[in-house]
């Protein structure tokens, strides 16, 4: 079954306790909390007291993409913080495998992100690495952009390469997902499926169920 994340960026900051409590009534185990740092991307998101409040620490496995440049000095930072899984951005890191292997030896799950223009190339030699590879369905920095649909080719790349090496890396798509292409992202191979806006704008619980729904509409297949 194919995984819904809910994006955080996307949420009312007003009354994100409430909409946390919500998401929790619906059985959603697992949050993607983007920390951007200004400098990578424009924007300036999250940090550690968010993810270590109890209310996420206790109710949900929590993945943070570290939009962040050299995004080793705050490993151990955001592990201890209490993030399940830390997400690098390739095009971020001097040394990415060192990167990887300081977040394995933190005791989080590795993962890798790439941006739209990156190709996959920039993975060679370490996908047998990671627990993730997440693919930026939009430039990252932002919620609300419209989907790159050339980046779901990138997926299928992605998806064939796994079945062809035997490994076993989970795939991710983060950007632009909504109830009206995510049947068509979900066909593309990913184990997850993240949403800001198509969840938190207008009725929560009814767009986390029709996203439910159009990511694990059955007979679906990669190509």
């Amino acid at each position: 079954m194919k995984q819904l994340a809910p994006s955080i960026l996307s949420a009312d900051f007003i009354c994100l306790g409430e909409q946390l409590k919500q998401l929790q009534k619906l059985c959603i185990h697992y949050l993607h909390i983007d920390v951007m740092d200004g400098m990578f991307v424009q924007s300036i998101s999250f940090g550690m007291p968010v993810i270590a409040a109890r209310s996420v620490r206790q109710s949900w496995k929590c993945s943070a993409p570290m939009m962040i440049e050299e995004p080793i000095r705050y490993v151990n930072a955001l592990r201890q913080a209490g993030a399940d899984g830390l997400t690098v951005h390739a095009e971020a890191c001097a040394d990415l495998p060192g990167t990887i292997a300081a977040i394995r030896e933190s005791g989080a799950k590795p993962a890798v992100c790439l941006s739209p223009k990156t190709p996959l190339s920039k993975l060679d030699g370490i996908l047998d690495q990671v627990d993730m590879v997440l693919i930026m369905g939009v430039e990252p920095g932002f919620g609300g952009q419209t989907l790159i649909w050339e980046t779901l080719e990138k997926v299928k790349q992605l998806h064939k390469i796994r079945k062809e090496q035997g490994l076993f890396f989970k795939i991710e798509i983060d950007g632009g997902v909504t109830k009206e292409n995510a049947r068509a992202v979900a066909a593309c191979g990913v184990d997850i499926v993240v949403a800001g806006t198509a969840v938190f704008r207008g009725d929560i619980e009814e767009n986390i169920h029709v996203l439910q729904e159009e990511i694990n509409t059955e007979g679906q297949n990669a190509s």
